[in-house]
């Protein structure tokens, strides 16, 4: 049975939240529910539920990091990694991925944002674990899809037509639509919002990765004799910002022909505006 382990990306500053967030203290690292708990936080303890046993990692800002160690408490100082600077979610991934094959070359992985809303927990966990036996022995990435319940144009499509409650093959990814292309894509069905939750394991990843991102990999397989050693900050820090800008979506996603989506049947937010969260807590935020 291969181990679990948790990527979460904590790197973004909320801009679109700002002047509640801001970028000394961005919105993952907020009780933005007024529940007590910060959205990473809470981020955490879902996947707890998903598995009680697994590695956790935190990618964040190098700036961040002490949010993390005070709100986390239980993850290994060497299981936070600090990004020097902001490259989007295709570095971010491959440097998790990269360290991860450390500790566990046969790692089974759920990378996910820190920021997203889900209550119900125990339906969430029971999608997590579908896909994850899926990916453990098989070459296949997988990614949640949200059935809209609105024209949203806010959100990343994916394109999975015969989706019901299994996974099946991702026909295409489409950027935010226009309002018009949102509400055609309501009435055809068989596009989903991208909740940007991706499953793999780790042979997986890292195949794709040099097939479609080989800059990324050229640098990460420089840095890779650092790793884990007294000399792993420094390296990051010279060769980190050299990766090719770009998110995992363009790297990876829309080009591999092994990408696989499973519908998410329960409730989501991204928590991106001040109406989302204000329609989940009834209070206004500004």
């Amino acid at each position: 049975m291969k181990h679990t382990h948790i990527v979460i990306m904590a790197g973004g500053v909320g801009s679109r939240l700002y002047p509640v967030s801001t970028p000394e203290r961005p919105k993952q690292f907020l009780d933005l529910l007024d529940c007590g708990k910060t959205l990473i936080r809470l981020t955490y303890e879902r996947f707890l539920q998903v598995d009680s046993q697994a590695s956790f990692w935190v990618v964040t800002s190098g700036r961040y990091t002490h949010f993390v160690r005070e709100q986390l408490p239980a993850i290994p100082e060497d299981q936070i990694l600090a990004e020097p600077e902001a490259r989007n979610t295709a570095p971010c991934i491959a440097y998790a991925c990269w360290k991860i094959r450390c500790k566990d070359p046969g790692a089974n992985i759920i990378v996910t944002p820190a920021d997203a809303f889900v209550p119900d927990c125990s339906a969430f966990a029971a999608t997590m674990h579908t896909a994850l036996d899926f990916t453990a022995d098989r070459h296949a990435i997988v990614c949640v899809g949200i059935e809209p319940d609105s024209p949203h144009t806010g959100y990343g499509y994916i394109h999975a037509p015969g989706a019901t409650d299994g996974i099946v093959k991702v026909e295409s990814f489409k950027e935010k639509p226009s309002p018009d292309v949102a509400e055609r894509y309501l009435a055809e069905g068989g596009y989903f919002w991208n909740a940007g939750i991706f499953v793999w394991n780790l042979d997986t990843i890292e195949s794709e990765l040099r097939s479609h991102a080989p800059q990324i990999c050229a640098v990460m397989d420089e840095l890779s004799p650092a790793l884990c050693t007294p000399a792993e900050e420094a390296e990051l820090v010279r060769l980190f910002p050299t990766c090719e800008k770009i998110s995992i979506d363009y790297a990876v996603m829309e080009r591999s022909s092994e990408v696989f989506m499973i519908p998410g049947r329960w409730a989501w937010s991204d928590l991106g505006s001040f109406e989302a969260i204000e329609k989940i807590t009834g209070k206004k935020l500004k």
